[in-house]
């Protein structure tokens, strides 16, 4: 009988599972073209800025936009995951931090562009996180954020198939709810209350369902390794979609 995987969020274990890991590989590509193809100059100054990325995980994400010219500093509420992205990191300038998105303690009107993953369809306080990244942004300066939307096929996925359905699950049980997963038309509410103008939602999926199940599984049956996954779920945007699942998003401060 075939031994269930380990699944562990910010574990560098050979036998552990990730599925926080999993998805900020698979979500890279799509992240970094939203920000070059979305943003407006002002928002994404090119050569320079700073830039704040909460919910950092191992730093990915971080080191993506650090090589896109701006310095960066990564906020995890994780001590492992700070600690695995300190010894993942290439040379690329990033500073990491331990902090909860919720309780920054980083001063106002610091960053140009304040990146949110992995954080609002998780957090109880989405009104305290969304006004921390604002009061540290300056005036002008751009929120981007993924996450889920709420919805019957996201709920299928991210409570059943990722965190409940044998066979499927990357992700401890309860670390999605339906109640933390928010609308655009909620979450653009929750940008106004903190002096966020809302901007853009872009969908986001895979090419195909099917790659994303197979990649699923493999992943869990050790027959594929994480850097094998994102060539293999191919995420794309679709701006003139409707999310049905996740969905990219930025709003700019107000001044």
């Amino acid at each position: 009988m075939p031994v269930a995987p380990h699944i562990a969020l910010d574990s560098a274990g050979p036998s552990a599972v990730d599925g926080r890991h999993i998805r900020a590989l698979t979500f890279q590509s799509v992240r970094l073209a939203y920000l070059r193809h979305v943003l407006p100059e002002p928002a994404l100054p090119a050569g320079g800025g700073r830039a704040l990325v909460l919910g950092s995980g191992r730093g990915l994400l971080a080191r993506g936009l650090a090589r896109l010219g701006l310095e960066v500093v990564a906020v995890d509420p994780s001590p492992a995951a700070t600690a695995l992205a300190e010894a993942a990191d290439d040379g690329s300038g990033v500073t990491y931090l331990t902090s909860p998105a919720e309780e920054l303690a980083l001063p106002g009107d610091s960053f140009d562009l304040v990146y949110c993953a992995d954080t609002l369809e998780i957090t109880e306080r989405p009104d305290a996180v969304v006004a921390q990244a604002a009061r540290v942004l300056r005036p002008g300066g751009a929120f981007v954020y993924d996450t889920v939307n709420r919805t019957l096929v996201s709920r299928l996925i991210y409570l059943g198939a990722f965190q409940a359905f044998p066979g499927t699950r990357i992700m401890p049980r309860g670390r999605y709810a339906a109640h933390r997963l928010r609308r655009p038309a909620e979450l653009a509410e929750v940008l106004d209350r903190a002096g966020l103008s809302a901007r853009d939602v872009s969908s986001f999926k895979p090419r195909d369902v099917r790659s994303l199940v197979r990649a699923t599984r493999g992943r869990r049956r050790g027959t594929l390794t994480d850097e094998q996954l994102p060539a293999l779920v191919d995420m794309v945007l679709q701006p003139d979609g409707r999310p049905v699942v996740t969905y990219l998003g930025y709003a700019v401060r107000r001044a």
